[in-house]
Order: structure tokens, then C-alpha cells, then sequence
């Protein structure tokens, strides 16, 4: 399911509580935007759409709640990601960030620490 970039900010409110009023959905996607109202309604209904929202009446009211959590949907797009641009294999994907981005020894212990763990589940 593609999600676009608007669309995952209101994803985002939605994971961190839910759930929720349009009312309150409007109001904390407009402490970091300056979105119309009914532009996030329109994102609200196009998410209802494509099965990543759901939308419950209570009394007068309409609660939405996500239909994915954020982690799959991370994963989704990760896997995604990795296929399309690096053919599926994570060692280009490694040498393009590592060759691009200057390393912190930080970074190299963390993806050392990473990498014996793999080595060890798979012994």
C-alpha cells in the first residue's frame, strides 16, 4: 500500500493515539503544518480508501483508527526500497550510505554489533 508523504503525517498522529476525531486529527497535524482543514479530511477519506484507516460512527462523531501498524508499514516500504533501488541485496545498500555519509566510529560499532548478531543467529 503506498502511502504519500502528506498522507503519512496524518498516519503518524494516528499512531501516536488513536483513536481519534477528525477534530482532534486537525488539530495536531496543525501544530506542525499549515494544512487547511478540509485538506486533511480529503487525506483522511483517501486513507479510508485505500484500507489504511478505518473510520468508526459514535453517536455523532466519526473515530479513526489505523489499519497498519507503523512497523509494517516501515518494513513494507524498507523492502521496497531495498528491491527497487539495490536489486534486493543490503551490501550495496551499506557501501552507498557508507560511501556517501562519512562514518562515525559510532555508526561502524553499531552496524559491527549488527552484523555479529545476524552471524550468530545464523550459525
Amino acid at each position: 500500500m503506498k502511502i504519500s508523504n502528506s498522507e503519512f503525517q496524518i498516519m503518524s498522529v494516528l499512531w501516536t493515539e488513536a483513536p481519534q476525531t477528525v477534530g482532534q486529527i486537525i488539530g495536531r497535524v496543525q501544530k506542525d503544518s499549515k494544512w487547511h482543514p478540509n485538506t486533511i479530511k480529503t487525506m483522511l477519506i483517501r486513507l479510508v480508501q485505500k484500507g489504511a484507516v478505518t473510520r468508526e460512527k459514535d453517536g455523532k462523531r466519526y473515530f479513526y483508527k489505523p489499519m497498519l501498524t507503523r512497523g509494517n508499514y516501515v518494513s513494507a516500504e524498507s523492502d521496497d526500497f531495498l528491491d527497487f533501488l539495490f536489486s534486493g541485496r543490503m551490501g550495496p545498500l551499506v557501501a552507498h550510505f557508507a560511501e556517501r555519509k562519512k562514518l562515525s566510529k559510532q555508526d561502524i560499532d553499531e552496524i559491527e554489533k549488527i552484523l555479529n548478531l545476524i552471524k550468530t543467529e545464523n550459525d
